[in-house]
């Protein structure tokens, strides 16, 4: 491959470019990354947390490009158009995403039958992105299937998705350093320069690489519950997720216009909200948002279990605020309740719970199941949290609804930034 230039970046130091993926990151249907946050609400609690969705598929693209390398000096790409399609289908991986990002998640499962990789998949196929493609002789399709792991090899799906992909060798450094949490440092070089190749054709890492890639399990664990999952960020999610879906309708935010779509950014959906003019609720939580007037929790619960929590379910939300409510005395629209879940550890890209890992010994590979790594076995199920929030006086009577419904094993939150 040829580079024709280079971008500094404060994870990666430099990041190189070919002339496709600079095409790439020019057009503006990759511009619009800049536009949506990486961490939604995060920069309410970590205020350097401006990064965006760009800058993390650039890093995303860097980290497949070291990780195609060392598959292509182990001979096990054939050439470095395998290479460039590996960092391609990383950069694009993305491309999908809705504003806030993983919030639009959320809405969409509760509102939609598709997710950021299916529309990911038809803005490949369907924009400006499939032209620049094919001009450089890859196919629209074939890169689209890879950037949400489902392309014919098995090895480079690894490294697109699950635990050993790129996206999470950029995520957790880069959210580490913008947030200031040190949790997310981790030595993915290491971890790369491990990789082999299987029989199955699956990665395989050395077994002295071990040690580092638990390391990096658990700093996802810990990030999850220290970043992505802190009280206040969720607050400030919380308000926009309630806002959203108040306005769903007035707001038109899953269009089927992937034109239109496009349009959607942070930005915009915060002036769509502020303008949902016959739904006053939704215009004094968005304003108190960007205030940071954020909603505190009065109650919350984690649960580590095996089975993965329910699929949230809005009426069941719905139903669980309003006996709240009743209860406490108070009205509805001063509860809010939040269900998040996580898997411990990550899927693999058929999104299947991990159950081992392949390692490289002296007397070959050898599967090992994640029960004998005590650690990661300690922590492998899901990671679900359930918690109360309100803005009301009456928070004392709302946290004691929430126990008498939930249990008492929860935790009272009474104060806290």
């Amino acid at each position: 491959m040829k580079y024709v230039g280079e971008i500094t970046d404060p994870v990666h130091k430099c990041i190189q470019v070919t002339e496709l993926e600079r095409e790439l990151i020019d057009a503006p249907v990759f511009q619009r990354l800049r536009r949506i946050k990486q961490l939604a609400g995060a920069h309410l609690v970590y205020p350097s947390a401006q990064h965006s969705r760009f800058e993390h598929s650039m890093g995303a693209m860097h980290v497949a490009g070291l990780a195609g390398d060392r598959l292509f000096s182990l001979n096990e790409l054939a050439d470095h158009d395998l290479v460039q399609q590996l960092r391609v289908a990383s950069l694009l991986h993305d491309i999908g995403h809705g504003p806030f990002s993983h919030l639009s998640e959320e809405v969409m499962m509760l509102r939609s039958n598709k997710d950021h990789e299916q529309i990911g998949k038809e803005i490949i196929q369907r924009t400006e992105i499939s032209d620049i493609l094919s001009t450089h002789g890859f196919s629209p399709k074939q890169i689209s299937d890879l950037s949400t792991g489902q392309s014919n090899s098995k090895f480079m799906n690894e490294i697109i998705a699950g635990s050993l992909s790129s996206d999470l060798m950029d995520y957790l450094p880069r959210d580490s350093l913008f947030t200031g949490a040190e949790y997310g440092r981790i030595d993915y070089n290491r971890i790369i320069n491990s990789f082999t190749i299987t029989d199955g054709r699956s990665i395989a890492l050395q077994r002295s690489s071990l040690y580092s890639f638990e390391s990096m399990l658990i700093s996802r664990y810990e990030m999850f519950k220290a970043v992505y999952f802190h009280k206040t960020v969720r607050a400030a999610e919380v308000m926009l997720l309630h806002s959203i879906l108040l306005a769903f309708d007035s707001i038109d935010f899953l269009t089927r216009n992937v034109q239109t779509y496009l349009a959607l950014t942070d930005d915009t959906i915060i002036a769509k909200l502020l303008s949902a003019r016959q739904i006053p609720v939704v215009r004094q939580l968005v304003r108190n948002y960007l205030d940071r007037k954020l909603l505190k929790c009065v109650y919350e619960k984690f649960v580590y279990k095996r089975d993965k929590f329910k699929e949230l379910d809005w009426k069941w939300v719905e139903d669980v605020r309003s006996r709240i409510a009743e209860i406490a005395s108070v009205d509805s629209n001063h509860v809010f309740v939040d269900v998040s879940g996580i898997a411990s550890v990550p899927l693999a890209p058929n999104k299947s719970e991990m159950r081992s890992i392949l390692l490289m010994t002296e007397k070959g590979v050898i599967r090992m199941p994640v029960s004998s790594l005590p650690i990661i076995n300690s922590i492998s199920g899901h990671l679900d949290m359930l918690r109360v929030y309100t803005n009301h006086r009456n928070r004392n009577e709302i946290a004691y609804a929430a126990r008498k419904i939930f249990g008492d094993e929860g935790l009272e939150i009474t104060d806290g930034f």
